[in-house]
């Protein structure tokens, strides 16, 4: 009996040791969760008061908000009458990443399609692992396949001068946010409940009913954050489109004229700019501009994606 007691109380004392173990291991894990979340709050917070305070002085002293907005002329190395207007930067960026939405939403939605609903087996496998290869491919990659590739096959298919342009960066962009954007579709579709499927197929739909009628309406909140996520790495994109648009300030009328992004310009001329003058100003008051776009258009992802989910 004295041996019976002796072995509970040692069981008792190694689950005890157990279990304090096991709250031990809780509180560090909730402990790193809890600095990954507030890190990231001070990361973001400390990226826009940077950015703020070298564009502040410029936005004070020299800023007039009018030109900056509605003038097409950027020329602020200047010495005698420098501009600083911004419109054809805004218009390049606008155009580049609507054409670059054109190309990715069909092809990245198709390819997610068709991964979650009809590919199986190592065939799904593969294809996975290829998407996630290409969101790999640095974008100096890309935007060198558009200068030295696409840039000649555009001249000679559509017989145009230059063939870095709206057209050359839109497609690009468009390959560059596809990947990401299938990913976050096919886990979009694949948390669509099973007995969706069944439930229409034993009412006699076929499987492409099934996909346009029960899936997708679905899987709209993923979907939706999948095309607003591509829409963000395109408008954000820097290296590519400094490469594939041909870096000329214009206001496009045509796919097929040279542009200029608002990053790319802050990624060409900022390094050659002297700290604290206007020019260097007026490029961080671009970026402040950006930070508010971004934080504009996820403002409106989610309120969409609220009323979505109320709806």
């Amino acid at each position: 009996m004295a041996g019976s007691g002796k072995a509970i109380n040692a069981e008792s004392a190694v689950e005890f040791d157990r279990r304090n173990t096991d709250w031990y291991v809780d509180k560090a894990i909730q402990a790193i969760v809890f600095v990954g979340g507030i890190s990231t709050i001070i990361f973001v917070i400390g990226i826009f008061v940077f950015i703020t305070r070298e564009g502040l002085t410029f936005v004070f002293d020299t800023l007039d908000v009018k030109e900056f907005l509605t003038s097409e002329y950027w020329d602020p190395s200047d010495e005698d009458a420098p501009e600083y207007g911004i419109l054809a930067l805004i218009a390049g960026t606008a155009s580049v990443t609507g054409l670059a939405m054109v190309v990715a939403i069909p092809f990245s939605l198709g390819a997610a399609v068709f991964i979650g609903e009809f590919a199986t087996g190592k065939t799904r496998e593969f294809l996975k692992v290829l998407v996630e290869l290409l969101a790999a491919i640095p974008s100096v990659v890309w935007g060198f396949i558009g200068l030295s590739i696409m840039n000649p096959l555009i001249i000679e298919w559509f017989n145009v001068p230059v063939g870095l342009n709206v057209l050359n960066a839109g497609i690009i962009l468009g390959l560059m946010a596809a990947p990401i954007m299938t990913s976050i579709a096919e886990d979009a579709l694949k948390a669509v409940p099973d007995r969706y499927r069944e439930a229409a197929e034993a009412m006699g739909a076929t499987r492409w009913q099934v996909i346009y009628k029960v899936v997708l309406p679905a899987a709209k909140n993923g979907l939706l954050g999948a095309v607003l996520l591509g829409v963000g790495r395109a408008f954000g994109e820097t290296m590519a489109v400094l490469m594939a648009t041909g870096h000329s300030i214009n206001i496009p009328t045509s796919v097929f004229d040279s542009v200029r992004a608002l990053t790319a310009t802050i990624a060409a001329e900022l390094g050659e700019t002297a700290v604290g003058s206007d020019h260097y100003g007026a490029l961080f008051t671009i970026g402040i501009f950006l930070f508010l776009i971004t934080f504009i258009i996820n403002l409106l992802a989610d309120l969409v994606v609220r009323g979505v989910r109320k709806g």
